[in-house]
């Protein structure tokens, strides 16, 4: 069972998409992901996790597994995950194999978040689901079953997974909405939602699951990670200037018209109607850009005003060296943030 005592310091971990960089490749996004996540295992982070998400060409990431499985190999000690896998896509049982085979190489490190959006478009979850399309919400029984194969085998059992059975792999629900929220809370298992992206329900999702929540053997309390952008850099220009590679993947994805991801400009000003800024600026609400002290104030904000346990960090940046530069300025953030909190500077409300 996972006991965290509320006055232990808010944990960071990573939240990447594997991005294609315009003018690059997926191989060359997955050598980036490794190689932050080398960075991060150094800097401190407790989990590097990886999404689901299919039919876009900025993203590498489409087979979760078989990535974090890459990254799992060329790290020891972090915590790597799918945040998440999208169950609906999935059979639970093949789900089971691929994560039960992953813990089993790598024992007490692997962690698998469960989510119920396709991570793609309504005519690529066609196919990938197939016949399952229109067949209402299985979600909640899917993830039953899910952990009825990670459990020892019972007597008389038809179907195992095998590897599997018998194996601690820690489920997680992702969520955006309440309906995660719920179901974490009646199942006992830890909740992340997803705020980088859709702000709107995080108070109602945090309250919903904190006041349902049920202890389990996996879980004696709540236990929340939240999504947020972080762009750090030296200077809060540098820092503005870095985020517009973010801005134009919302813009891109509204149009309909997902790419790799774009270099970063002086202005989107003539590129993005009054509209499109207003959107993506609501969409990127929970978003922390700037140089290091302003960098801080914003976590400590989003801190105070969430009670978070952990914090899953993502930053959507063009250039490599960029994107592990911002990354290391937010492991010397996380570290002030802890000294400040041991001292009783810093309280979360």
């Amino acid at each position: 069972m996972l006991h965290i005592t509320k006055h232990e310091p808010v944990r960071f971990s990573v939240l990447d998409l594997a991005p294609i960089p315009a003018g690059s490749d997926a191989a060359q996004a997955f050598r980036n992901t490794l190689d932050l996540a080398r960075h991060a295992e150094r800097w401190g982070y407790n989990r590097y996790w990886l999404a689901e998400h299919h039919n876009m060409p900025g993203v590498a990431s489409a087979a979760t597994a078989v990535v974090i499985g890459y990254v799992a190999s060329g790290t020891t000690t972090i915590r790597v995950g799918a945040g998440g896998i999208m169950l609906p896509n999935h059979a639970p049982l093949i789900i089971a194999e691929q994560f039960g085979t992953l813990e089993s190489l790598y024992p007490g490190r692997i962690d698998l978040g469960l989510g119920r959006a396709p991570g793609t478009d309504l005519l690529t979850a066609r196919a990938l689901r197939r016949d399952q399309i229109g067949k209402g919400d299985s979600f909640p029984e899917d993830v039953l079953e899910l952990q009825a194969y990670f459990r020892p085998v019972q007597p008389g059992q038809a179907i195992r997974a095998v590897p599997g059975a018998g194996l601690n792999v820690p489920l997680w629900l992702l969520g955006s909405s309440l309906f995660s929220a719920q179901l974490a809370a009646e199942l006992g298992l830890p909740f992340a939602f997803a705020s980088h992206f859709a702000p709107d329900y995080l108070q109602a999702a945090l309250q919903l699951y904190r006041s349902r929540f049920q202890p389990s053997e996996r879980l004696a309390r709540p236990y929340v990670m939240l999504g947020i952008n972080v762009v750090a850099a030296d200077t809060e220009a540098e820092a503005q200037r870095l985020l517009t590679s973010l801005q134009q993947q919302f813009v891109n994805l509204r149009r309909g018209r997902p790419g790799p991801l774009q270099p970063p400009v002086d202005t989107l000003e003539g590129y993005w109607s009054a509209t499109e800024k207003a959107g993506v600026e609501h969409a990127l609400r929970y978003t922390v850009v700037g140089a290091r002290d302003t960098v801080q104030r914003g976590l400590e904000a989003f801190i105070a005003q969430t009670n978070a346990d952990e914090l899953m960090v993502t930053a959507q940046i063009y250039d490599h060296a960029a994107r592990l530069h911002s990354f290391a300025i937010v492991a010397e953030v996380r570290d002030r943030l802890a000294a400040e909190q041991s001292t009783g500077t810093i309280t979360p409300t």
